[in-house]
């Protein structure tokens, strides 16, 4: 059971069934509001979790399962940040407290955690499409009167995924598909672009709203004339927007019914409004403004992007805990980058930053404020920024192209036809590279060593520590370099000193760490420092360890790997990526090709989805945090009193 105590409406609701069958829609607003205080009661005190999102689309979320018969309508949520009272009113509200634990429920919804989760999400903007396809795929079954939600923001509304699905949508007619747009101007940073301009257009103009009222209003008293009326809405709709607003309206130009803007706070006249919107055939949009965090006062006047994921705090002073260290500690890799990256723009003007839609998230948000007019955050969207950015090279910029590694997947293609064949000097800094922990599967970065290091012309680098960090990025931004993936984990590095002098690195050079005979450890990127621990720990059984930090997985250092297999018969490959293709694979391959022979044993994310934990849960899982590196290294050598097999290879 949950220490946590529901309000007495929410206490009685454990399926959305509950909440229609037992309330009437004046009793909404409080079963809002005791899902609201649940979700402050629980996440002001297991931190780790997401929570502006949620906060804003509870009345919008409580609406949704009074009016629609879930899990038989289907309902899909955008990225999932926000579905936190949906979990909560679908037979989660007990299992809520162990939110993106290790054993616990997902952060986003999962399609085998509930029937209620219609779709597995993580990545923006693939809401549209997905409830489309469910949409066709239903129509062909006979089930016709089933209905398919989109809940998408206006910030995952920028990407092109989006718009693809919203283009496909007005071309069928017959499809029972209702976009709901949450319009709260943040994705976790503020928006960007002309579509938020559009929206803001849209939200604020009195002119538009009052004189929409108002012939609503007219319409329902001249209702009773007949079926006429509603074509004579459209009409004077259409007028209006036009008129008005000086410009058509960008939905209905896609064949989608547009309803609003409404009050998304608003629960019971969201209610009759999505009971409405339940006869209406073919794609439709319903646009509710919200506010992020709204419903608690300090996430509403606070900074939302704090507030995005504050961690744990005060509920009834809204004053976030921070853990003041007794020691200087190491700074995270984000902002080693985003300091380093004005450190190198402020001697080179051919520098400029991009990211879509994360300035905070990758600290690009520090060039931004040096440095506005040569830092772009393109919104959501990663396949943009990376022929953007081939763009900005070819005229002779050198784009540090900031996306995490999970997202940088979205942009594959362009990675591939618009930089490397080009053989563009585009500097892709892939942040989150490796497990990143609480946020699970979909945001795990276990796959850019593999997938960048099959490009031809790419360089493929990880840094063990903030000075390598450093080191790479003052390396990747000469001219001669082409395509340039410099990748690197979540969380802190482990130099407290690393403002060091920044020095030209030759590319595909590795450095050897320490002397041995016995065994061979070769890593790459951040685990180095597990295995350095590990040579630490095992110096009282007499271990002879070589360790190498290889810093390129491409080209690799083939001087050195000559060096390693004629002299050692035992390696280990350690890699915070997917061992499927990726450093030790490369490492293989080279000892097939060279006609070497050794025991491999490679240390690193198994060829299975990774689940929710914290960072040093999974690497203990994966078999490649510093116990596990040490328990290997005794298996091999047999320098246990009993034999252990190795719990990865």
């Amino acid at each position: 059971m949950s220490e946590y105590k529901a309000g007495p409406f929410l206490e009685q609701i454990n399926v959305p069934e509950d909440l229609r069958k037992n309330f009437s829609i004046e009793d909404l607003p409080q079963v809002s509001d005791e899902v609201r205080q649940y979700i402050i009661d629980v996440i002001s005190e297991i931190g780790n979790s997401h929570f502006g999102a949620s906060l804003g689309v509870v009345e919008m979320t409580v609406a949704l399962h009074y009016v629609f018969n879930t899990p038989y309508d289907q309902l899909v949520w955008d990225v999932g940040h926000q579905a936190y009272g949906h979990k909560i009113l679908t037979g989660r509200k007990e299992a809520f407290p162990t939110n993106r634990t290790k054993g616990g429920i997902s952060g986003f919804p999962k399609r085998s955690e509930s029937e209620f989760d219609a779709f597995g999400v993580g990545h923006s903007s693939t809401s549209i499409s997905a409830a489309l396809g469910m949409a066709v795929a239903n129509n062909l079954k006979g089930e016709k009167e089933r209905q398919h939600i989109a809940v998408i923001g206006d910030g995952a509304m920028t990407a092109g995924l989006a718009f693809e699905g919203m283009n496909h949508a007005g071309y069928e007619k017959d499809a029972n598909l209702l976009v709901i747009l949450n319009d709260n101007c943040m994705s976790i940073d503020p928006n960007v672009g002309a579509l938020r301009d559009y929206l803001t257009d849209i939200t604020t103009s009195h002119t538009y709203n009052k004189v929409k009222d108002e012939v609503w209003n007219l319409l329902g008293k001249i209702s009773k004339f007949g079926p006429d009326a509603q074509s004579v809405a459209s009409k004077i709709s259409t007028a209006l927007k036009g008129s008005i607003l000086k410009q058509s309206n960008f939905f209905e130009s896609l064949n989608f019914r547009y309803f609003g803007p409404v009050d998304g706070h608003d629960v019971i006249g969201m209610a009759k409004i999505m009971e409405d919107l339940k006869d209406i055939p073919g794609p439709k949009i319903l646009h509710c403004i919200t506010k992020k965090g709204g419903g608690y006062k300090f996430s509403e006047e606070g900074n939302p992007t704090q507030w995005h994921a504050p961690g744990v705090f005060n509920k009834d002073t809204g004053e976030i805990v921070k853990v003041v260290p007794k020691s200087p500690q190491p700074p995270k890799y984000q902002e080693v980058f985003g300091h380093t990256i004005v450190e190198l723009a402020e001697k080179n003007d051919k520098i400029v930053g991009v990211t879509p839609a994360m300035p905070s998230g990758c600290s690009m948000n520090i060039m931004m404020k040096a440095m506005p007019e040569r830092t772009f955050d393109v919104g959501i969207a990663e396949q943009h920024a990376v022929t953007f950015s081939a763009g900005l090279a070819t005229q002779g910029s050198i784009p540090f192209c900031n996306i995490y590694s999970s997202f940088m997947q979205r942009a594959y293609d362009q990675v591939l036809h618009d930089v490397a064949i080009q053989n563009l000097n585009v500097v892709f800094c892939l942040d989150r590279g490796g497990l990143v922990g609480a946020d699970g599967a979909t945001h795990h970065g276990a796959y850019d060593m593999s997938y960048m290091r099959s490009i031809p012309n790419m360089t493929v680098s990880a840094p063990m520590n903030e000075a390598e960090l450093r080191n790479l990025m003052f390396t990747a931004q000469h001219e001669d370099m082409g395509p340039f993936s410099i990748r690197y984990p979540r969380g802190k590095g482990v130099m407290t000193e690393w403002k060091t002098a920044m020095q030209k690195v030759k590319v595909g050079t590795g450095r050897k760490l320490t002397n041995g005979d016995d065994i061979a450890i070769l890593s790459i990127g951040h685990p180095g420092n597990f295995a350095q621990k590990a040579i630490e720990e095992l110096k009282s059984t007499g271990a002879s360890i070589a360790h190498y930090d290889m810093r390129f997985v491409k080209p690799i250092d083939e001087v050195m790997l000559h060096e390693v297999f004629s002299k050692f018969s035992k390696i280990i490959t350690i890699e915070d990526g997917c061992l499927m293709g990726g450093f030790g694979s490369a490492v293989i391959e080279f000892m097939a090709d060279h006609k070497y022979s050794a025991e491999i044993t490679r240390l690193g994310i198994p060829d299975a989805y990774i689940h929710h934990g914290t960072q040093e849960e999974l690497w203990a899982d994966c078999g490649f945090d510093t116990k596990s590196i040490v328990k290997t290294i005794k298996s091999i050598l047999n320098l246990a009193e009993k034999k252990v097999s190795s719990n990865v290879g």
